[in-house]
């Protein structure tokens, strides 16, 4: 299985690009930082990633340099004949999807919690909520009925 999840600062803003053929792409590197630190100092490493279509222009249109971005994709490596004539090599995460992190001044959203973008489908993540009272007792069966109310949110609060 070729599953990579990542969370990091972005380096640069993101720039949305287009092949030949019109499709668009955005090639970005995130700044993940490592568990450990060596001789006390930050050590971080440097992700290229690639993101296509919907996807680019999500996180060209949401996202810039040190937002925290978290993503899900795959490893590929590619390789090609440089100007000099050796083989040079690359690689990269192929972006599936990506989500905001972080607190709500953060993100620059209006809203808590994470959304994501599924290929165009944009979904809210769901956001953490308190664990409701039971509205009435229990019956024989050990069961509660939980009453969640109209206060999840609506589509209003989303940040697009």
């Amino acid at each position: 299985m070729n599953k990579v999840i990542l969370v990091g600062r972005l380096t640069a803003d993101p720039e949305l690009r287009q092949t030949p053929q019109g499709t668009e792409m955005t090639r970005f590197t995130v700044a993940v930082d490592r568990r450990y630190r060596r001789d006390g100092g930050q050590q971080a490493d440097f992700i290229t990633c690639v993101a296509w279509r919907q996807q680019a222009e999500f996180i060209c249109r949401y996202f810039n340099k040190g937002k925290l971005i978290g993503l899900e994709g795959q490893i590929q490596t590619r390789s090609w004949d440089g100007q000099d004539g050796k083989r040079q090599y690359a690689t990269e995460v192929l972006v599936d999807n990506v989500e905001f992190i972080g607190s709500k001044s953060e993100s620059g959203s209006n809203t808590q919690g994470a959304y994501q973008s599924n290929f165009g489908g944009y979904q809210s993540a769901p956001a953490p909520n308190p664990m409701p009272q039971p509205q009435q007792p229990a019956d024989d069966s050990g069961f509660v009925d939980l009453n969640f109310g109209d206060d999840l949110g609506s589509e209003d609060d989303l940040p697009f």
